[in-house]
Parts: structure tokens; sequence; C-alpha cells
């Protein structure tokens, strides 16, 4: 069947569409930048949460969820990170601030829910793998949480060229980023690298966006092979409720170097089944 007609866009729409965005909390940039460290700044993290209300009480309330499953209630920052721990509460502030940011957004012919869906399904087996193969697990959550994000960018600021894109792989049963790069030009990983760049995240994070589907199999503390697994399980477990979603295959390098039995598989399906709904709840909520 024949493709619709392309319509190219450049990156010089991307990141003038990336500078539209709204910006995100000043705290949230500093606590990126800290990503790497353990318990870094827990007393800078309480001051300055406490003067952003709307969303201190957003982490409380995350907090304070059954996910954490915590038997006295969390009434302050200060309890939320002597309680849950720097990482947690980091975690919840990028998180939070990040669902903020397209919480308005709208597009006819994508599916937002599905979108979250998934990204938060990929952020929970990022972390479960990451936890597998002791590596950093809130930096594989917060990968595998933005690893599409440059998806988001493009629809809301271009729907337009992205509608050509839906159409395209409605027509050629294809995986999105092949739509993406065949009436584009260029492809979510790119903008979600630009995207991570923007925000002054880590080069880590921006080379992981980057190189998801793509992945070095040899450097698993990239992370960008637990996020490109992480991916691939989330799409395999179906929890976009998307019908249109495809399941990627995992890449042979990849697979191999995960060091994974039936056994451990079979734990982290059934550890990520038994998280995600509830998980999906407050995080959409927050």
């Amino acid at each position: 069947m024949n493709a619709p007609e392309a319509k190219v866009i450049t990156m010089t729409e991307v990141l003038k569409s990336i500078r539209d965005l709204p910006a995100l909390p000043i705290i949230v940039i500093e606590l990126m930048g800290t990503l790497d460290q353990e318990d870094a700044g827990a007393g800078m993290l309480a001051e300055k949460l406490s003067r952003d209300q709307a969303l201190s009480a957003k982490v409380l309330r995350l907090s304070n969820s059954s996910f954490y499953g915590l038997s006295s209630k969390v009434t302050t920052i200060q309890q939320a990170i002597a309680i849950l721990g720097f990482n947690s509460v980091r975690t919840l502030v990028t998180t939070a601030s990040v669902l903020d940011t397209f919480a308005s957004s709208e597009h006819v012919t994508f599916n937002f829910k599905g979108f979250w869906r998934h990204s938060i399904a990929t952020a929970l087996c990022a972390k479960t793998l990451a936890r597998h193969l002791r590596l950093n697990q809130d930096q594989a959550f917060i990968i595998g949480l933005l690893h599409d994000i440059g998806r988001l960018v493009l629809v809301t600021g271009s729907p337009e060229h992205y509608a050509s894109v839906v159409s395209y792989r409605e027509q050629n049963d294809c995986y999105l980023i092949e739509a993406e790069s065949a009436t584009l030009g260029l492809d979510h990983t790119m903008v979600g690298s630009a995207l991570a760049a923007h925000w002054k995240f880590p080069v880590l994070i921006q080379k992981a966006i980057a190189n998801h589907h793509a992945p070095n199999a040899a450097d698993p503390a990239s992370l960008s092979p637990i996020v490109h697994m992480a991916d691939c399980m989330a799409h395999a477990l179906g929890l976009s409720d998307d019908e249109s979603d495809l399941v990627s295959p995992v890449l042979l390098p990849v697979w191999s170097s995960m060091s994974l039995d039936q056994e451990a598989l079979d734990r982290i399906f059934r550890d990520i089944e038994m998280q995600f709904e509830e998980a999906n709840k407050i995080l959409m909520q927050a």
C-alpha cells in the first residue's frame, strides 16, 4: 500500500518545539545532576521542596500510597526522605514533574493513556533488570520512563506531522519508529535525547534515550541495553492496553548479556504484573 506523502521535519523545528515546552522546576534539574550520587543533598531536597507546595503535595500523596505500603502516614517531606530514602523521593519528584509537562496533551490519533502505561511498565521493568544486574535502579527507572519521551514532543509540537506517522504505521503494519523515519526523516530517539539535553539531564540519560533501540550490549552500565530489553518486555506484557501495539524483539547480544534463566525471567514478569496497576494509578494521579 502506498505511503502518505512525507512531511519531513527538521531538527530546527524540533528544537523550537522543545523550547516552547513548559520549563521543568529548577529543583528537578538540580536533582538530576546528582543522579549518580547516593543520598546526595537530602537536606537540600527537603528545603527546596518545601518552597514548592504543589510538588510537595504530590510527593506526599505518592509517599502515602499503598504502593509503598507504609504503616504510618507521612506528613512532611523530611519524613518521606527519611522513610523512603533520598533516591526514591528524587525519582518521585522527577516523575511527577515530567508527567505534569505533558499532562494536558491531546491528539486525535495518538493514545496518550497507552503511551504512559507503556512508559511506566518499561520503567518498572528497567528497575527490576537493574536490580538483577546490580546497577543503579533509580537511573534505570527514570530512563525507562523517559525512553519514548521524544514521541510526545513530536505529537504535541507537530500534530499534523505525526498524523502522517500514525497513518503510515496503520497502512504498513510496522513499528512506530520505522513510520517516524519514513515520514518525518527523524525519529523519537533523536528528539528524546535532544529534550534530555535541553533539560540538562546527565549525558548518561541522553545517550540511553538515543540508543535504546540500538544499544551496545557490551556496555550494560550505559543502561541502554537494560532499557532496550525493558521496552521489549513491556510490549510483550501488553500493559499499554493499545490494540495497535507491536511486540519488539530483543536483540540477541542484549539478551545474552542479561544472563537471565527462565526462572529469573518468570520472576521478573510476575513482579512487574503485581506492581504495575498500582504504580500506574499512583503516577498518573501525580
